[in-house]
């Protein structure tokens, strides 16, 4: 715990706010009504745990969310009859919710869901939020996930806060007073965590330098989740002058700003300000962004606006895929018809990347999966959702070489694809190659691409 965090005392000596249970607080909650829940870091958990007890005393609710981490007890007879999910991207803790008849996604940029309830196309009854305990005039902040929490307090009925003395104070426009609350709650927790570096093989790392060697000085940075974005934060320790305006903030930043590689000094919105719509990662960068002048979180709505991504010099978005096929369709969220994760920002960056002056749009992924399947196929899976479409493809990295797909025909697209392919699949990827372009393709060598 940080030394500067509020107690349970000090609070309620520096407020007029009356605190309660979870399960009380949650009884506001009537039956045919749209619940919203924090997601990323800012799960609240003891809310969602405490309302989805509540299932039979009311029904007919449907909940929405972006990714939540933590163990929420939904896969209960009695809470499928009473909660229907309707996600707006799918995270693993509810993936078999949403694949399921209780539940459902729904397809949309980042960018836009802030938007969905503004104007009122998902209209919310309740918000479930956990925040820092409030300044000395009140003011809590949306800690670690303003991204789209903001606009959905904004436009909720009714807020339910959990108050958690271990979340970040984090600066910028996710702030809000504590007389908005309807009900709180006040919940001593830590946060969930998520080490990338050990998530980080010989694979992710090849990957990782490979991309970072395309990155040029001055860039400014958007990392997607997961290995891959944090092996390229690895590679770039002899850069300069780099920014970040990203999406998502994870440790492998701090070392980078540290050592001034990351100094945000060429960036056109925000200069010197690390910008995110959302923080997840270890206790070490929620410390790290807790009332920190230069980081400044935002909403999804500013922060992965195309136009506003691609006033930022060089832009290197950095995201990744779940399959790619050859003429340079990307399946990033689902595995055929099963929805495996959403949209997302991947589309807001890659476009945004693309609006940049000297932009580079960027997926990244291995080559094969875990057990050796091909990520390049000559088709995508049946039913599989395009993320990014082939008018929108620029660079494609794997462990193999990295090659750029803009202003290539499809059959040089092909081509280059099979090229950065694992070797063990380039015959069977030839093969589709000949099919679809009556050629035989003369050589396969590994790729890589010039500044």
């Amino acid at each position: 715990m940080r030394s500067s965090t509020t107690t349970f005392a000090q609070m309620n000596q520096s407020t007029n706010v009356t605190f309660s249970t979870a399960e009380q607080a949650v009884k506001i909650i009537t039956s045919n009504s749209r619940v919203f829940m924090q997601g990323g870091a800012a799960t609240p958990l003891r809310l969602i745990n405490a309302m989805l007890n509540r299932a039979g005393s009311i029904q007919n609710i449907e909940l929405v969310a972006i990714s939540m981490y933590g163990n929420i007890n939904w896969n209960r007879p009695e809470v499928l009859s009473s909660f229907y999910m309707n996600s707006l991207f799918v995270s693993d803790n509810v993936r078999g919710w949403v694949n399921s008849e209780y539940g459902e996604y729904l397809p949309v940029f980042l960018s836009e869901i802030p938007q969905m309830f503004d104007r009122n196309i998902l209209p919310l009854d309740y918000a479930l939020l956990q925040v820092s305990p409030p300044d000395a005039h009140g003011y809590c902040t949306l800690g670690t996930s303003p991204d789209i929490a903001i606009s959905a307090a904004r436009n909720a009925k009714k807020i339910i806060a959990q108050v958690n003395p271990r979340m970040p104070r984090v600066l910028g426009e996710g702030i809000i007073h504590i007389s908005r609350f309807d009900s709180v709650v006040w919940e001593d927790a830590e946060l969930p965590e998520i080490n990338y570096s050990l998530k980080a093989n010989d694979t992710s790392l090849k990957i990782g330098e490979k991309v970072a060697s395309i990155v040029e000085d001055g860039s400014t940075l958007q990392m997607g989740i997961g290995a891959i974005p944090d092996a390229v934060l690895l590679s770039l320790t002899g850069h300069r002058h780099l920014g970040v305006h990203t999406e998502m903030l994870s440790d492998g930043v701090i070392p980078l700003i540290e050592k001034g590689v990351v100094d945000n000094s060429m960036k056109k919105v925000l200069p010197g300000k690390t910008v995110s719509a959302f923080v997840l990662g270890t206790r070490k960068i929620y410390d790290f962004v807790d009332n920190n002048l230069s980081v400044n979180c935002m909403s999804a709505a500013f922060v992965n606006d195309t136009h506003i991504i691609g006033r930022n010099p060089k832009v290197a978005a950095i995201n990744s895929a779940i399959e790619i096929d050859l003429t340079g369709q990307v399946c990033a969220d689902s595995i055929g018809m099963y929805q495996y994760s959403g949209i997302g920002g991947q589309m807001d960056f890659m476009r945004g990347a693309a609006l940049s002056d000297g932009g580079k749009p960027i997926i990244a992924m291995p080559s094969t999966t875990a057990k050796g399947v091909s990520r390049i196929v000559p088709n995508l899976k049946e039913g599989a959702g395009v993320v990014t479409t082939r008018g929108h493809i620029h660079y494609v990295a794997t462990e193999f070489g990295v090659v750029n797909l803009y202003g290539k025909n499809m059959e040089q697209r092909a081509a280059l694809l099979i090229s950065i392919a694992h070797p063990s699949h380039r015959d069977m990827l030839e093969q589709a190659y000949h099919a679809r372009f009556g050629k035989t393709l003369q050589s396969h060598k590994p790729n890589t691409v010039a500044l």
